[in-house]
């Protein structure tokens, strides 16, 4: 039996993937950097023209110094000829002044790409996460996703807007100053080539290092920010439960180690820069110690040897940058991983491929032989069957964990069947267009989720098109009208996140006006009166009443006073029906529900 799974999310924190897996992590970053590439290629490469222009420009500098020295300056003593050393003089500034200013060029360049690639990988992380099914958003926390947003992203803006420029500076003006040491000196350049090898041992050991290192920190990070998130979100649950001080425990261990992997990140700097130095200095000193032999036998001119001792430290001055382009590579790299993979990540309740319109829906449910599962092993509904005609009002009544909600989220196509079919009006919900879907059934859930901005934009949810008037009749309807005149704006009022200006009650009268306002085919109320007390509940029967005439209606509810209104009583145990019948002849019988209704009764005297 196929069971709802999330690929991808599991390992998506982890630090200890295969050969095989690192492989696939990369080809699937680089698809996503290629994709985001793709629309600017010609700006990218207008941008590696003017770099690589630039740093030819840049490298040129000390070979001028050495024709200046060795042939230049003589004329002008000897010969009183000064032509060449304005001549030198003039290129040299031209150089300095044509590389800086292209460099200037390229950095505008390179920032406006940097900000376009941002621009949609942001937008393309919004829209996609918005787009996955419920089942992903259930077992990816906020936390999570929020890092995703905000800690990944600014890091990988870090590495196009600073680590690229760092890493050009390093690789490519490394080996144009090594070209111009060879055409100045070949002698010098095989010395500096020679000093390249243990250079690359160097740079290489550092980059397997950090990469473990970095790879570990983003995990660690994540895990910081997601207890935070979390922590924060919850803090009435926290407050409620004491959980303070076992929160402070866990987000100080979490802490510590973000601190150790930082620790070892600066030893592997530690390490690395004396590495780096101790090689620069032997390279240039043999270097120095050759050139002097042969200056001293006459087989070379002062001059060059300057020109090579500047373009052997010009050569090791960038490999700082390298390697903080290594530093933000990594760090980058493995938020783009991250990135990378929630993107690649696919909705388990796909839309139709040739989706069937459903212009006027009229509420007909059929459950026909469903079998569904969250997990392997773990069946919630086994052969499940149920016909609901059209405009008529059940209540499903069970334990916690019968199947109640798991019927509910089928029926709006949270999530599909792993056989069998759910359908409204004869078409199957994974072939009806999602418009059609969305339009003809609506849940309101036991969290009244608001939206920071105005009471009224919150009733006109489901209806944006709303006028005022059909908005304050949804909630007369409701009973919600009076406590939003009496609210400082009244229906111009902002709820704040959460809708903070309202308590619990409140939030539910006014999901109640949201969902009758967009009028469906079918309405679906989970445990949506948990959270009214009895006077307000029985405020919104006569309510409920009326607004669920003519339309199917799905009653999930603990409180049997609200299974009352219900024409058609399920109840369920172990995801099957046990009984089926009207509330009033399962009340006069002997079964599970007679007995849950005795003992309502018996509770409320």
């Amino acid at each position: 039996m196929s069971t709802a799974t999330v690929s991808g999310t599991s390992g998506e924190d982890r630090s200890d993937y295969t050969r095989d897996e690192s492989r696939a992590i990369r080809r699937r970053s680089l698809r996503l950097l290629g994709s985001l590439a793709s629309p600017v290629r010609w700006q990218l490469v207008l941008a590696a023209v003017v770099l690589v222009v630039s740093t030819a420009l840049r490298v040129v500098g000390p070979a001028l110094i050495a024709y200046g020295i060795d042939t230049a300056l003589p004329a002008a003593v000897e010969r009183m000829d000064w032509m060449p050393t304005i001549g030198v003089v003039v290129v040299y500034l031209l150089t300095g002044i044509g590389g800086a200013g292209l460099i200037g060029w390229y950095v505008v360049v390179a920032a406006r790409l940097t900000q376009a690639i941002m621009l949609e990988l942001r937008k393309r992380i919004f829209v996609h996460t918005q787009r996955l099914s419920l089942e992903f958003h259930e077992s990816y926390t906020s936390g999570r996703i929020i890092s995703r947003q905000t800690s990944d992203l600014d890091t990988i803006r870090e590495l196009l807007d600073g680590g690229l420029n760092e890493l050009v500076s390093g690789v490519l003006f490394g080996l144009f100053t090594l070209i111009m040491l060879y055409l100045l000196d070949w002698q010098s350049g095989l010395i500096l080539t020679a000093a390249g090898i243990p250079l690359y041992f160097l740079m290489r050991w550092f980059y397997l290092s950090s990469q473990t290192v970095y790879r570990e920190s983003r995990v660690v990070s994540a895990k910081v920010i997601v207890k935070f998130v979390e922590t924060m979100t919850g803090i009435r649950a926290v407050k409620a439960f004491r959980k303070e001080q076992r929160d402070d425990e866990e987000f100080g261990d979490l802490a510590l180690q973000y601190r150790d992997v930082n620790v070892r990140s600066i030893r592997l700097f530690g390490t690395f820069e004396p590495g780096l130095m101790a090689t620069a200095s032997l390279a240039l000193a043999l270097i120095v110690l050759w050139g002097g032999i042969r200056i001293a036998d006459g087989s070379l001119m002062v001059g060059v040897l300057l020109g090579a001792v500047i373009y052997v430290r010009n050569f090791f001055s960038p490999m700082q940058e390298v390697a903080f382009f290594l530093n933000s590579y990594q760090s980058a790299t493995a938020a783009l991983e991250k990135v990378s993979g929630v993107l690649e990540e696919r909705p388990t309740v796909p839309d139709p491929t040739q989706p069937v319109d459903l212009w006027a829906a009229k509420g007909h449910v059929e459950f026909r032989d469903v079998t569904f599962g969250y997990a392997e092993g773990r069946t919630i509904l086994p052969h499940f069957s149920l016909d609901i005609p059209a405009g008529q009002t059940i209540a499903l009544v069970g334990t916690t964990g019968a199947g109640k909600s798991t019927l509910a989220k089928l029926v709006s196509r949270f999530y599909d069947p792993s056989r069998g079919s759910v359908s409204l009006d004869g078409v199957d919900l994974r072939l009806l267009h999602p418009k059609d879907l969305r339009r003809a059934i609506v849940m309101v859930t036991q969290e009244a989720y608001l939206f920071s901005g105005t009471v009224a934009d919150n009733i006109a949810l489901g209806k944006p098109d709303a006028t005022l008037e059909e908005i304050k009749a949804a909630a007369r309807a409701v009973g919600a009208d009076a406590f939003i005149e009496a609210l400082p704006d009244g229906y111009a009022t902002d709820v704040n996140k959460r809708g903070g200006r309202v308590s619990a009650g409140q939030r539910q009268l006014i999901s109640f006006a949201r969902a009758f306002l967009a009028d469906p085919a079918v309405l679906i109320l989970d445990e949506a009166t948990a959270s009214l007390d009895i006077p307000s509940e029985r405020q919104i029967q006569d309510a409920l009443q009326t607004l669920l005439a003519d339309r199917t209606a799905i009653i999930i509810a603990h409180r049997l006073s609200t299974v009352a209104i219900a024409d058609r009583v399920l109840v369920m145990e172990h995801g099957d029906i046990i009984e089926d019948d009207t509330p009033e002849a399962l009340i006069s019988g002997t079964g599970k529900f007679a007995q849950l209704h005795a003992a309502w009764r018996e509770s409320l005297v």
